[in-house]
């Protein structure tokens, strides 16, 4: 089996399943508890989030564990957006870009219908990036939180975030960006970029799921969204997750330990890849930017097939991959990140995504090629879609 589907999930790398083990079996402390076992348990959640803060670039009180992505998101979307409501009740409308994940699009949507926000959605470009002048079109006086992706899970494409988080810094408004995909790949440091708060998970950096991270730069304000003994500097209660915590911290120093030689590798591979797709499907469409793009992600429309028939081919012939056509589980309407592209929901329909974990290999790839080549001959030729 080739493995496509990175951008979902990917496997536990060793060097953090043995870096784990001792918080899965001896030291099963709380970190709460007053005793040598909690203790342990503390300061490998101590030394964990110190390690994160040095792969984000910021200090350790700005780390809060949480349980995923999507945890994350929704508390700083969430918490954020409340946090200045409360302060000013005017302070009433979110930013948002059209093409956000769920988590980011769903908390949002959440603050309109109990909270009495209004959602501003940033429209994007063909190839899913939104402009500063864009940006700055809908920016009000009353915006109390700007949330734009790092890097689309579904096409790849990076946003310009430190000019997007600059553009808000200017009117006085948190900006947050949801660096999921981003993470391992492009650089992190949350001073460069400018962000008041970042998300990331750990299921995709070979950390296991169940464990993510929230940055929240100091000094901004945020209402915690799961309430109880306080943990987490008050932010987020609950007794933490120290194995995965450490596992997290350990993938997330991996990742960066690698990231350049890594992404400099990948990237040529990503881009023979599609060069040799496009040359072996007529009418193949790349989906996204064309250059400002992870290096682990290359999507592609194929009209006059079905996405998920190509899947299906894809996966008998031994690749597995993902399709970009249903934007939840059970659903067969178009993706809403093809069609905020402007790509008409038909072709939206035959969307398929491979992505890459930096393990993948120029023969995997080539092989894959073919496969394609093959796949959406025989779905053609079958008349589907």
């Amino acid at each position: 089996m080739i493995f496509l589907d990175a951008a979902a999930t990917t496997p536990v790398r060793r060097e953090v399943l043995e870096a784990m083990w001792p918080y899965l079996t001896g030291e099963f402390g709380n970190p709460s508890s007053h005793h040598t076992l909690g203790e342990s348990a503390a300061r490998a959640l101590a030394d964990a989030r110190a390690s994160v803060a040095a792969a984000l670039g910021c200090r350790p009180g700005e780390v809060t564990f949480t349980s995923g992505g999507t945890e994350a998101d929704n508390l700083a979307v969430k918490g954020i957006a409340l946090a200045r409501q409360a302060a000013d009740p005017a302070v009433n409308r979110v930013v948002i870009s059209a093409v956000e994940h769920p988590a980011v699009e769903e908390s949002a949507r959440y603050l309109e219908r109990f909270h009495g926000f209004s959602v501003d959605v940033v429209p994007v470009d063909s190839y899913g990036q939104v402009t500063p002048k864009s940006l700055g079109d809908v920016l009000r006086p009353e915006t109390a939180l700007v949330s734009v992706m790092y890097a689309n899970n579904e096409v790849g494409t990076v946003q310009p975030i430190t000019e997007l988080a600059a553009l808000a810094r200017e009117r006085g408004i948190p900006f947050h960006t949801d660096a999921v995909q981003a993470a391992g790949w492009l650089a992190l440091d949350t001073k460069a970029l400018g962000v008041d708060a970042l998300s990331i998970s750990g299921h995709k950096l070979g950390a296991p799921k169940g464990c993510g991270v929230l940055y929240v730069r100091s000094r901004t304000r945020m209402e915690p969204l799961i309430h109880g003994g306080g943990q987490e500097r008050g932010r987020r209660s609950g007794t933490e997750n120290v194995a995965g915590a450490v596992g997290l911290a350990t993938a997330l120093a991996l990742s960066q330990a690698r990231q350049q030689d890594q992404q400099a590798r990948v990237t040529a591979l990503r881009d023979n890849f599609v060069s040799t797709v496009l040359s072996a499907v007529p009418g193949a469409v790349l989906t996204g930017h064309p250059t400002d793009r992870l290096p682990s992600v290359a999507s592609f429309c194929f009209p006059g097939t079905s996405g998920e028939s190509v899947l299906l081919e894809l996966e008998r012939q031994g690749v597995v991959c993902s399709s970009g056509s249903a934007c939840a589980a059970g659903s067969d309407a178009p993706s809403p990140v093809l069609t905020a592209l402007g790509i008409p929901a038909e072709v939206a329909q035959t969307a398929v995504r491979f992505s890459f974990d930096s393990s993948v290999t120029a023969e995997d790839l080539s092989a894959a090629a073919a496969a394609v080549g093959s796949a959406v001959t025989s779905v053609r030729a079958l008349g589907a879609g």
